[in-house]
């Protein structure tokens, strides 16, 4: 009697387990290698389907993100692993959060008709300061030594990290066409990496001449059993150099997926 006892007790334990494995899987990192055209999803990271995604970056094992819409953007700090929000500060309501760049220790969150980027201290993400800019602010990068800034337009706006000054311009080209409504930003590799806003593709941009090396177009990145409904467009370029891992995602997406380039 004693012997079955401990035979149901240990498939109770068994069945626990299986459960709360299915209800904690769905939220892990999830690395299951699928092809598309052009490139490989690796892994899929959980993502907050609610989160208007403007910037994103890697940083130090974390994503750092800057979600918009008045009333409801942020600036947050996900774990790179699960997409667990770790770290969140809502902007006043009156904004309307947009780029993201890291600069050292500080963050510097665009605006878009506001005029304004914040300056946060990049572990607290205490205000420190802010700075004023007259075009809409829609993507920022950091290559080292210059932001590098959109807003809409064909244009990159290359300005001084301390001081926010505008250091010069440069229309983005492509087959001797410009290339307008360049949105969110990555710096890769001495290649600037951004979405074009309302469409699936991020050009890659040779930052000295303006001129596209490459487009890549991402339209069967979302299978059925991904989307929930409510997705908006692509945006959201984020690498992680060290591991030379490269993340993209969208405003609204339920995941971050880390892919590979054929």
């Amino acid at each position: 009697m004693r012997r079955l006892s401990q035979q149901w007790l240990m498939l109770a334990l068994l069945l626990s387990l299986a459960l709360l494995n299915s209800l904690v899987q769905p939220w892990a990192f999830e690395r299951q290698s699928e092809s598309r055209t052009g490139y490989t999803i690796v892994a899929r990271i959980p993502h907050d389907p609610r989160a208007f995604t403007q910037g994103f970056l890697f940083h130090d094992g974390a994503f750092y993100e800057s979600t918009g819409l008045y009333g409801q953007s942020s600036l947050r700090r996900l774990d790179a692993d699960t997409g667990e929000v770790l770290q969140k500060i809502h902007l006043p309501a009156n904004l309307f959060g947009e780029g993201l760049a890291l600069v050292d220790d500080r963050l510097i969150q665009l605006t878009w008709r506001e005029g304004v980027a914040l300056v946060y201290d990049r572990d607290s993400f205490a205000l420190l300061g802010e700075f004023h800019y007259a075009t809409e602010g829609w993507g920022l990068t950091f290559d080292g030594q210059q932001l590098i800034m959109t807003d809409g337009s064909a244009q990159l706006y290359f300005r001084d990290p301390d001081t926010f000054q505008l250091l010069g311009t440069r229309v983005v080209t492509e087959n001797a066409q410009p290339v307008t409504r360049l949105n969110e930003l990555a710096y890769i590799n001495g290649e600037v990496w951004t979405n074009v806003f309302m469409t699936d593709d991020i050009v890659r941009i040779d930052p000295h001449t303006g001129r596209v090396l490459a487009r890549h177009n991402f339209s069967d990145l979302l299978s059925p059993a991904d989307r929930h409904g409510n997705e908006d467009v692509l945006n959201g370029i984020a690498y992680d150099a060290e591991g030379q891992r490269l993340f993209i995602t969208g405003k609204r997406y339920g995941f971050i997926y880390q892919i590979e380039l054929d």
